[in-house]
Protein backbone atom coordinates (compact mmCIF):
# COMPACT_ATOMS: atom_id res chain seq x y z
CA UNK A 1 0.00 0.00 0.00
CA UNK A 2 1.38 3.40 -0.98
CA UNK A 3 2.18 5.63 1.98
CA UNK A 4 -0.05 8.69 2.11
CA UNK A 5 1.41 12.16 1.72
CA UNK A 6 1.31 14.54 4.67
CA UNK A 7 0.48 18.24 4.64
CA UNK A 8 2.48 20.83 6.53
CA UNK A 9 -0.15 21.97 9.03
CA UNK A 10 -0.55 25.50 10.38
CA UNK A 11 -3.09 26.88 12.84
CA UNK A 12 -3.97 30.55 13.16
CA UNK A 13 -5.47 31.76 16.43
CA UNK A 14 -6.75 35.24 15.65
CA UNK A 15 -9.68 37.56 14.97
CA UNK A 16 -11.82 37.58 11.84
CA UNK A 17 -11.65 40.48 9.35
CA UNK A 18 -14.71 40.59 7.06
CA UNK A 19 -12.87 42.78 4.54
CA UNK A 20 -10.38 39.95 3.97
CA UNK A 21 -7.14 41.88 4.33
CA UNK A 22 -6.07 41.06 7.88
CA UNK A 23 -6.71 38.62 10.71
CA UNK A 24 -7.78 35.05 10.07
CA UNK A 25 -8.52 35.77 6.42
CA UNK A 26 -5.02 37.10 5.72
CA UNK A 27 -3.49 34.26 7.72
CA UNK A 28 -5.29 31.55 5.75
CA UNK A 29 -4.36 33.16 2.43
CA UNK A 30 -0.72 33.49 3.47
CA UNK A 31 -0.38 29.98 4.84
CA UNK A 32 -1.98 28.53 1.72
CA UNK A 33 0.28 30.61 -0.54
CA UNK A 34 3.27 29.35 1.44
CA UNK A 35 2.36 25.70 0.89
CA UNK A 36 0.60 24.78 4.12
CA UNK A 37 -2.75 23.29 5.12
CA UNK A 38 -4.21 26.23 7.02
CA UNK A 39 -6.62 25.96 9.95
CA UNK A 40 -8.13 28.54 12.27
CA UNK A 41 -9.46 29.23 15.75
CA UNK A 42 -11.37 32.52 15.79
CA UNK A 43 -10.90 34.67 18.91
CA UNK A 44 -13.17 37.57 17.92
CA UNK A 45 -15.50 38.64 15.16
CA UNK A 46 -14.37 42.13 14.15
CA UNK A 47 -16.52 44.66 12.31
CA UNK A 48 -13.94 46.42 10.16
CA UNK A 49 -12.91 47.39 6.66
CA UNK A 50 -10.02 49.24 5.03
CA UNK A 51 -11.06 52.49 6.75
CA UNK A 52 -11.43 51.46 10.39
CA UNK A 53 -12.65 49.15 13.13
CA UNK A 54 -16.28 49.65 14.16
CA UNK A 55 -16.82 46.89 16.66
CA UNK A 56 -15.32 43.78 18.27
CA UNK A 57 -17.39 40.79 19.38
CA UNK A 58 -15.19 38.51 21.51
CA UNK A 59 -15.67 34.77 21.21
CA UNK A 60 -16.01 33.25 24.71
CA UNK A 61 -12.78 31.76 26.04
CA UNK A 62 -14.15 28.23 26.31
CA UNK A 63 -15.26 28.29 22.68
CA UNK A 64 -11.85 29.52 21.48
CA UNK A 65 -10.22 26.70 23.43
CA UNK A 66 -12.72 24.25 21.98
CA UNK A 67 -11.69 25.22 18.45
CA UNK A 68 -8.01 24.81 19.29
CA UNK A 69 -8.54 21.46 21.01
CA UNK A 70 -10.65 20.14 18.14
CA UNK A 71 -7.91 20.95 15.63
CA UNK A 72 -5.00 19.66 17.71
CA UNK A 73 -6.78 16.47 18.83
CA UNK A 74 -7.68 15.48 15.28
CA UNK A 75 -5.15 17.00 12.89
CA UNK A 76 -2.33 18.53 14.91
CA UNK A 77 -0.18 21.48 13.87
CA UNK A 78 3.44 21.89 12.79
CA UNK A 79 3.27 25.60 13.63
CA UNK A 80 0.84 27.97 15.33
CA UNK A 81 0.45 31.68 14.64
CA UNK A 82 -1.24 33.82 17.30
CA UNK A 83 -2.76 37.17 16.42
CA UNK A 84 -5.53 39.22 17.99
CA UNK A 85 -6.47 38.37 21.57
CA UNK A 86 -8.93 40.32 23.70
CA UNK A 87 -8.42 39.59 27.39
CA UNK A 88 -5.99 38.44 30.05
CA UNK A 89 -8.10 35.36 30.71
CA UNK A 90 -7.94 34.29 27.06
CA UNK A 91 -4.18 34.88 26.96
CA UNK A 92 -3.67 32.65 29.99
CA UNK A 93 -5.99 29.97 28.61
CA UNK A 94 -4.19 29.85 25.25
CA UNK A 95 -0.85 29.61 27.01
CA UNK A 96 -2.08 26.63 29.02
CA UNK A 97 -3.57 24.71 26.10
CA UNK A 98 -0.52 25.20 23.86
CA UNK A 99 1.71 23.97 26.68
CA UNK A 100 -0.62 21.01 27.20
CA UNK A 101 -0.22 19.98 23.55
CA UNK A 102 3.51 20.82 23.56
CA UNK A 103 3.29 23.01 20.48
CA UNK A 104 6.81 23.94 19.38
CA UNK A 105 6.71 26.52 16.59
CA UNK A 106 4.65 29.36 18.04
CA UNK A 107 4.81 32.70 16.22
CA UNK A 108 3.16 35.53 18.13
CA UNK A 109 2.13 38.76 16.45
CA UNK A 110 1.42 41.03 19.46
CA UNK A 111 -1.57 42.75 17.85
CA UNK A 112 -2.45 45.90 19.77
CA UNK A 113 -3.31 48.57 17.20
CA UNK A 114 -4.90 48.18 13.75
CA UNK A 115 -3.38 49.81 10.65
CA UNK A 116 -6.23 52.32 10.91
CA UNK A 117 -5.04 53.29 14.40
CA UNK A 118 -7.84 51.57 16.33
CA UNK A 119 -6.94 49.87 19.62
CA UNK A 120 -7.37 46.09 19.52
CA UNK A 121 -5.92 44.94 22.86
CA UNK A 122 -7.06 46.39 26.21
CA UNK A 123 -4.27 47.92 28.27
CA UNK A 124 -4.86 45.53 31.16
CA UNK A 125 -4.10 42.56 28.88
CA UNK A 126 -0.70 43.85 27.74
CA UNK A 127 1.07 42.65 30.90
CA UNK A 128 -0.43 39.17 30.48
CA UNK A 129 0.75 39.07 26.88
CA UNK A 130 4.26 40.15 27.85
CA UNK A 131 4.65 38.02 30.97
CA UNK A 132 2.71 34.85 30.11
CA UNK A 133 2.36 34.29 26.36
CA UNK A 134 5.53 35.80 24.89
CA UNK A 135 7.80 33.50 26.96
CA UNK A 136 6.34 30.36 25.32
CA UNK A 137 6.64 31.71 21.74
CA UNK A 138 9.52 30.87 19.43
CA UNK A 139 9.25 34.16 17.51
CA UNK A 140 7.44 37.44 18.13
CA UNK A 141 6.87 40.02 15.38
CA UNK A 142 6.15 43.46 16.90
CA UNK A 143 6.07 46.69 14.95
CA UNK A 144 7.53 49.80 16.56
CA UNK A 145 4.37 51.01 18.37
CA UNK A 146 3.84 47.51 19.78
CA UNK A 147 7.50 47.26 20.79
CA UNK A 148 7.25 50.61 22.58
CA UNK A 149 4.25 49.38 24.58
CA UNK A 150 6.01 46.14 25.51
CA UNK A 151 9.23 47.92 26.48
CA UNK A 152 7.60 50.93 28.12
CA UNK A 153 9.88 53.32 26.25
CA UNK A 154 10.10 55.18 22.95
CA UNK A 155 12.17 53.91 20.03
CA UNK A 156 13.81 56.98 18.54
CA UNK A 157 15.08 55.68 15.20
CA UNK A 158 16.66 52.96 13.11
CA UNK A 159 19.84 52.79 15.19
CA UNK A 160 17.85 51.85 18.30
CA UNK A 161 16.23 48.77 16.77
CA UNK A 162 18.95 46.13 17.39
CA UNK A 163 19.12 46.87 21.11
CA UNK A 164 15.31 47.06 21.32
CA UNK A 165 15.02 43.64 19.68
CA UNK A 166 17.44 42.14 22.21
CA UNK A 167 15.49 43.66 25.10
CA UNK A 168 12.24 42.29 23.69
CA UNK A 169 13.79 38.80 23.65
CA UNK A 170 13.48 38.63 27.45
CA UNK A 171 17.11 37.65 28.02
CA UNK A 172 17.29 35.35 25.03
CA UNK A 173 14.02 33.54 25.71
CA UNK A 174 12.28 34.38 22.42
CA UNK A 175 13.48 35.47 18.97
CA UNK A 176 12.29 38.86 17.74
CA UNK A 177 11.46 40.19 14.28
CA UNK A 178 11.24 43.95 14.88
CA UNK A 179 9.59 45.71 11.93
CA UNK A 180 10.74 49.19 10.90
CA UNK A 181 7.75 50.17 8.78
CA UNK A 182 6.53 52.90 11.14
CA UNK A 183 9.76 54.89 10.76
CA UNK A 184 9.84 57.81 8.32
CA UNK A 185 13.05 56.79 6.51
CA UNK A 186 12.98 55.93 2.80
CA UNK A 187 15.25 52.95 3.47
CA UNK A 188 13.94 50.70 6.21
CA UNK A 189 15.79 47.87 7.92
CA UNK A 190 13.85 45.24 9.82
CA UNK A 191 15.87 43.62 12.60
CA UNK A 192 15.73 39.94 13.47
CA UNK A 193 17.33 38.85 16.73
CA UNK A 194 17.76 35.08 16.78
CA UNK A 195 17.69 34.21 20.48
CA UNK A 196 18.68 30.61 19.69
CA UNK A 197 22.07 31.60 18.24
CA UNK A 198 22.57 35.17 19.48
CA UNK A 199 22.74 36.45 15.88
CA UNK A 200 21.26 39.73 14.68
CA UNK A 201 20.11 39.77 11.05
CA UNK A 202 19.27 42.92 9.11
CA UNK A 203 16.73 43.06 6.28
CA UNK A 204 17.07 46.38 4.44
CA UNK A 205 14.50 47.49 1.86
CA UNK A 206 13.30 50.66 0.18
CA UNK A 207 9.94 52.01 1.30
CA UNK A 208 7.17 51.14 -1.16
CA UNK A 209 4.85 54.04 -1.94
CA UNK A 210 1.46 52.49 -1.13
CA UNK A 211 -1.49 52.82 1.25
CA UNK A 212 -2.19 49.10 0.88
CA UNK A 213 -0.64 47.95 4.15
CA UNK A 214 -3.71 46.45 5.84
CA UNK A 215 -2.74 43.12 7.38
CA UNK A 216 1.02 43.28 6.76
CA UNK A 217 1.78 42.16 10.31
CA UNK A 218 -0.66 39.26 10.11
CA UNK A 219 0.83 38.24 6.78
CA UNK A 220 4.48 38.33 7.88
CA UNK A 221 3.88 36.35 11.08
CA UNK A 222 1.82 33.76 9.20
CA UNK A 223 4.57 33.41 6.59
CA UNK A 224 7.18 32.82 9.31
CA UNK A 225 4.95 30.16 10.88
CA UNK A 226 4.45 28.53 7.49
CA UNK A 227 8.15 28.26 6.73
CA UNK A 228 8.83 26.93 10.23
CA UNK A 229 6.15 24.30 9.55
CA UNK A 230 8.23 23.33 6.51
CA UNK A 231 11.11 22.60 8.92
CA UNK A 232 13.32 25.42 7.61
CA UNK A 233 16.06 26.70 9.93
CA UNK A 234 14.92 29.77 11.85
CA UNK A 235 17.01 32.35 9.98
CA UNK A 236 15.96 30.95 6.61
CA UNK A 237 12.29 30.83 7.62
CA UNK A 238 12.38 34.51 8.58
CA UNK A 239 14.29 35.44 5.41
CA UNK A 240 11.78 33.61 3.19
CA UNK A 241 8.91 35.27 5.05
CA UNK A 242 10.48 38.69 4.58
CA UNK A 243 10.80 38.05 0.83
CA UNK A 244 7.18 36.92 0.70
CA UNK A 245 5.75 40.01 2.44
CA UNK A 246 7.97 42.39 0.43
CA UNK A 247 6.70 40.92 -2.82
CA UNK A 248 3.10 40.92 -1.53
CA UNK A 249 3.31 44.63 -0.65
CA UNK A 250 4.92 45.52 -3.99
CA UNK A 251 2.30 43.59 -5.98
CA UNK A 252 -0.57 44.93 -3.88
CA UNK A 253 0.52 48.52 -4.48
CA UNK A 254 -0.77 48.22 -8.05
CA UNK A 255 -4.37 47.65 -6.93
CA UNK A 256 -7.19 49.89 -5.73
CA UNK A 257 -9.54 48.22 -3.27
CA UNK A 258 -11.53 49.93 -0.55
CA UNK A 259 -11.41 53.56 0.54
CA UNK A 260 -8.60 53.30 3.06
CA UNK A 261 -5.66 50.97 3.69
CA UNK A 262 -6.11 48.16 1.20
CA UNK A 263 -4.60 44.66 1.50
CA UNK A 264 -1.36 43.25 0.18
CA UNK A 265 -1.44 40.76 -2.71
CA UNK A 266 -1.15 37.40 -0.98
CA UNK A 267 -1.09 35.41 -4.22
CA UNK A 268 1.49 37.49 -6.08
CA UNK A 269 3.25 34.33 -7.33
CA UNK A 270 0.18 33.30 -9.35
CA UNK A 271 -1.97 36.35 -10.05
CA UNK A 272 -0.55 38.32 -12.96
Amino acid sequence: MTEKLRYKRTLSIAGSDPSGGAGIQADLKTMSACGCFAMSAITAVVDENTVGVYGIHPVPDHFVLGQIRSVLDDIGADAVKIGMLHSSSLIRSIKEILQEYRVKNIVLDPVMIATSGDELLPNEAVASLRDELIPIARVITPNIPEAEVLLGTKITGQSALPEAAKRLSQNGLVSVMLKAGHLADNELTDIFYNAETGETLRFPSLRIDTVNTHGTGCTLSSAIASFLAHDLPLNLAVSRAKDYISNAIAAGAQYQIGKGHGPVQHFWQWWK
